[in-house]
């Protein structure tokens, strides 16, 4: 089923009063913001340790000098094939590509996989991708205290010389702040075309479990796999 065909006058004036609703949306996220700024904080270890290219590192190094951190924790499923890899991650992962911009104010952004990280940084190079990678394994039960370890999150960090504090997390649909496909896809008329949207009847709902696969793994590493590249993550890490 398609939306109604009227004249531009009649469109215009239902996007007039769209319009009403879409800047009080705006406003609302704008005054959440506002309040995000204003959270408390609460101190992190700064030498819990990761694992980076360079072997061990502390979560201070992780901030690569800048105030700010955020950092994105990668669910793992060890000893898996990329096919087997998260698809939610693996979206997530496929949305943030230009850094300067961050980087711009003083804010570094960086992947912390829950898993080992010989095996994790092989997926990060067969998906061609540049951000900082680490693996949190060592520390993520304290790095995620009190949260659903092995859960992807986002969380927040600020640096006062030394010391580290966390600012800010969410979990869940809360990571789709990295996003920009599935903000894209609500702008349209179909949508995310996902079962669980209010959407008019007859309107195309077809992506339901797995929406952000393809027969039988993640979407993007079917390109990756036509540009020749091996999905085997048991060869040399990059």
């Amino acid at each position: 089923m398609l939306p109604d065909v009227v004249d531009r006058n009649a469109y215009e004036a239902e996007i007039d009063r769209l319009r009403i609703r879409e800047k009080a949306h705006t406003r609302e996220g704008d005054a959440i913001a506002a309040a995000r700024r204003r959270l408390p904080m609460v101190e992190v270890d700064a030498g819990l340790p990761l694992v980076g290219p360079d072997g061990p590192l502390t979560l201070l190094d992780a901030f690569e000098g800048r105030r700010q951190l955020v950092a994105y924790y990668w669910m793992w499923h060890a000893g898996r094939s990329a096919a087997e890899q998260c698809q939610g991650c693996t979206w997530c992962g496929s949305q943030v590509g230009e850094l300067s911009y961050l980087h711009s104010r003083d804010i570094t952004y960086a992947i912390f996989a829950q898993g080992p990280y010989p095996e994790s940084r092989r997926y990060r190079d067969f998906m061609g991708w540049e951000m900082p990678w680490y693996s949190a394994d060592p520390s993520k039960e304290r790095l995620l205290v009190g949260r659903h370890v092995g859960m992807m999150h986002i969380v927040c960090y600020l640096r006062d010389g030394d010391r580290v504090f966390e600012t800010w997390w969410t979990t869940r649909r809360g990571v789709e702040a990295l996003d920009n496909s599935y903000a894209l896809m609500d702008l349209t008329a179909f949508g995310r075309q996902e079962p669980w949207e209010d959407s008019p009847a007859g309107r195309p709902q077809g992506f339901g479990e797995g929406a952000m696969s393809r027969d039988g793994r993640p979407i993007p590493q079917w390109s990756r796999l036509a540009a020749g590249r091996s999905d085997d993550l048991t060869g040399p890490v990059g």
